[in-house]
């Protein structure tokens, strides 16, 4: 589990994979789908992904050149651990309170 959330639990991760589960996507497109973000951080994040073997970096020659990014096999892997993340979530962590069922 440390090692998982040396990974994921970084600020952002989780929301750079979940856009990229959906399909792949160019940079600009997933700084957009991701409000905040910088460009940046972004791209420390898909650095640190594409290191850990969890996304690609494609480059489309274009004209114009454009760069997309998917997940791989082991990054897609992650789409249901992600998921039930968000079913539990929903259930128990309310906007701005403390989790519900904490006794």
């Amino acid at each position: 589990m440390t090692r998982v959330f040396q990974l994921l639990g970084k600020r952002w991760t989780g929301l750079v994979v979940s856009v990229l589960i959906q399909r792949p996507v160019h940079f600009a497109e997933l700084r957009r789908a991701i409000p905040g973000i910088s460009e940046r951080m972004l791209s420390d994040r898909l650095t640190e992904l594409g290191v850990a073997g969890l996304v690609v970096r494609e480059v489309d020659d274009g004209p114009p050149l454009r760069v997309a990014y998917r997940l791989t096999e082991a990054g897609a892997a992650l789409e249901p651990a992600l998921k039930e993340l968000g079913v539990w979530a929903e259930r128990y962590l309310p906007e701005g309170g403390p989790c519900r069922g904490g006794k």
